[in-house]
């Protein structure tokens, strides 16, 4: 992977066209990411997987940028709900799960090895998990989970 872009951030592309560390995308099939997906939330411990609740994970090929974002603009994963630490006691009334979403093709195309796609879906994982706990990007930068 590319020293130049932190794991599990937005990225947008920079423009300077310098591709040359990067030999990806790795070639890896559905089922093998989606297996890589499995194994980082096996990873999470069970007294805290325990505490996750309402929450569903889901693998897309790639973000579409919404309207008013830069159509640049690349995900790696994308949480979308109500963090646990902002939930009133109302929250539960009717309630769609949180979603999180990892996006493979972004990732592959980041990764040069397996080992690679494996240390990003697991940070990437551990990311959009730490959004449901109610931590910020700017906390989980400085924890070293970008």
């Amino acid at each position: 992977m590319p020293s130049s872009l932190p794991p599990g951030l937005p990225i947008v592309p920079d423009g300077t066209g310098d591709d040359s560390s990067e030999t990806g995308p790795f070639p890896m099939s559905e089922d093998e990411f989606e297996a890589a997906v499995s194994d980082a939330l096996d990873r999470i411990p069970p007294d805290l997987a325990r505490t996750m609740t309402n929450v569903a994970v889901f693998i897309e090929d790639d973000y579409t940028p919404q309207p008013g974002e830069d159509p640049d603009t690349v995900l790696l994963g994308l949480y979308e709900g109500v963090p646990l630490t902002e939930r009133d006691s109302w929250w539960d009334a009717g309630s769609l799960p949180d979603r999180i979403t990892i996006y493979r093709q972004p990732i592959l195309d980041l990764c040069a090895t397996r080992e690679d796609v494996v240390e990003e879906v697991t940070v990437t994982v551990v990311h959009e998990i730490a959004h449901h706990f109610g931590i910020s990007d700017e906390r989980l930068h400085k924890l070293g989970w970008g």
